[in-house]
């Protein structure tokens, strides 16, 4: 635990999909701006859900494969964040 901080991904992994639910919310309304909103907010939103689906996983090779998805989704979610900022 560096510097005394409690290290809990799946809370970590929940507050980082609400501040994105957060961030989008303030976004103006535009055709871009609504497609990347629901792009961001879903994958922020999966990443956790898989790390949460791989710690009740029923095996390793299950566990490394949500842990693999949720990886994905958070560079997925990293891109349309990169686009967002692109375009406001």
């Amino acid at each position: 635990h560096k510097n005394g901080h409690k290290f809990d991904l799946e809370e970590r992994t929940t507050d980082f999909a609400k501040r994105v639910i957060r961030l989008c919310n303030v976004l103006p309304k535009n055709f871009v701006n609504e497609r990347l909103k629901g792009q961001t907010v879903g994958s922020a939103g999966s990443m956790g859900a898989n790390y949460r689906e791989a710690n009740d996983a029923l095996g390793k090779k299950d566990f490394l494969n949500r842990m693999r998805i949720a990886r994905k989704e958070s560079k997925e979610c990293l891109h349309w964040l990169e686009l967002i900022e692109e375009a406001n």
